[in-house]
């Protein structure tokens, strides 16, 4: 599988490092119990179709890249930095 880092252009996937889905559960509260934690850390979706990942170009310009990718087909539909997620966050907070 080859990855297209938004900074380096298209890499082999043994490149990156897996962080795993992009969407993050809510957090429980530290005292909730033990199946709350459970499920928190350890059930996960696994969709058939279209998902966004969190991967990191450890053996590159270790940037974060968010991949959009379909675990059917096993394409790649889109990239993007992170950090520009976060720019866009923080000229949004700044006109407000």
């Amino acid at each position: 599988m080859r990855l297209t880092c938004p900074l380096c252009g298209a890499r082999d996937r043994r490149e990156f490092t897996y962080y795993g889905a992009a969407v993050y559960a809510d957090r429980p509260a530290p005292d909730a119990g033990p199946e709350a934690w459970d499920a928190y850390l350890h059930l996960r979706d696994n969709p058939a179709g279209e998902t966004r990942d969190l991967w990191y170009h450890e053996y590159g310009c270790a940037a974060w890249i968010e991949v959009t990718r379909d675990t059917v087909t096993h394409e790649i539909r889109h990239t993007r930095l992170l950090a520009d997620r976060a720019r866009t966050a923080r000229k949004r907070g700044a006109g407000a």
